[in-house]
């Protein structure tokens, strides 16, 4: 961990400290407990509070719209509320001289990266893999994905954050043979897909979250409360059927088990989820998603064993091989899955 990342996590620990320990209480908090460290979310947690620095690069503005729109009525049981009011200051704090407990409503100081504040809430359990709640996520992306946007939002970053996997996949591998499968499948997808132009106007204007999967739910209130879905990094107006993309690669490719996948669809569906036709075949609005989905998931594991000096393993070379079949495809057939 360099210098600064550890600034970082040490500055989210004591925000999150200060605003979940009682102000004048003698201390027995437990060290902050770091949950994710990377380029684009530094995620801390202390007590009951989360603190996410969000990456350097962000949109200051689209963030605080996306930060809104988690606390507007209308999402209600569908996102996690953040603690952060819509209008506070989207700054991390300065490194503390000590153990000061400031009232919550007071702002950080200004930083480099945005932070948000949000109440801690139960993961889905990685070591249960039978007890993943894909009917459940079906169910909040179906509501999420039918309720009108309140206000005016930025587009849903998923293409966008597809195009910025194949790119660090390309820095880390110049010129290596093993990133052809993957550009060819990338290279298949249409433009909006790559992020290039927008989406279709008939399919462009839903609430979407923009990059679902099964680490953005967790219960709230901790540990039994109802599922709702995290992170909106990358929430915006956009083709729903992106948020099935993932779930729908992860099939095509036998990553996902064949009742976990139509227990998600018949979920979704049943839910009134307009991403697709409420029977019948769904690959029709499946397919360019399921595909960039695959692209941008093998992307990220090539740029991944490069920085670690590794193989892919069995999942990875699953996904990898997926691009090369997909790209040799009709875009109809390009999703089935393998029998």
């Amino acid at each position: 961990m360099t210098t600064t990342q550890t600034s970082v996590v040490q500055d989210l620990g004591t925000l999150a400290h200060r605003l979940s320990h009682p102000a004048g209480a003698r201390c027995v908090c437990e060290p902050p407990q770091v949950l994710a460290d990377r380029p684009d979310g530094t995620v801390v947690r202390s007590g009951a509070i989360v603190a996410k620095a969000h990456a350097a690069d962000s949109d200051h503005e689209a963030l605080a719209a996306r930060i809104a729109l988690a606390a507007a009525p209308q999402l209600t049981g569908i996102l996690l509320p953040p603690l952060t009011a819509p209008g506070r200051s989207l700054t991390a704090p300065e490194p503390s001289g000590g153990p000061q407990h400031p009232e919550p409503s007071e702002p950080p100081a200004p930083a480099p990266r945005p932070v948000t504040l949000w109440p801690l809430g139960a993961p889905v359990d990685p070591t249960d893999p039978e007890a993943a709640p894909w009917a459940e996520a079906a169910v909040l992306l179906a509501r999420l994905h039918r309720t009108e946007p309140p206000f005016r939002l930025p587009a849903m970053r998923g293409p966008a954050k597809a195009a910025r996997a194949v790119a660090r996949m390309r820095a880390a591998l110049p010129g290596d043979p093993a990133v052809l499968p993957v550009l060819a499948g990338w290279r298949a997808l249409p433009a909006w897909a790559r992020g290039e132009v927008p989406a279709p106007a008939r399919r462009s204007g839903f609430l979407c979250h923009g990059d679902l999967h099964l680490g953005q739910l967790v219960r709230h209130p901790a540990p039994d409360g109802p599922w709702l879905l995290i992170d909106v990094d990358d929430a915006g107006t956009g083709d729903p059927a992106w948020d099935l993309g993932r779930p729908a690669a992860w099939y095509a490719s036998g990553l996902l088990a064949p009742e976990d996948w139509f227990a998600f669809l018949d979920a979704y569906r049943s839910a009134g989820g307009p991403a697709v036709p409420a029977d019948g075949d769904p690959w029709a609005e499946l397919d360019v998603p399921a595909r960039a989905l695959t692209v941008q998931t093998a992307a990220l594991a090539l740029a991944k064993c490069a920085a670690e000096q590794r193989r892919p393993d069995e999942h990875e070379q699953l996904m990898i091989e997926s691009c090369a079949r997909i790209a040799t495809l009709p875009p109809e057939l390009a999703a089935d899955h393998a029998s």
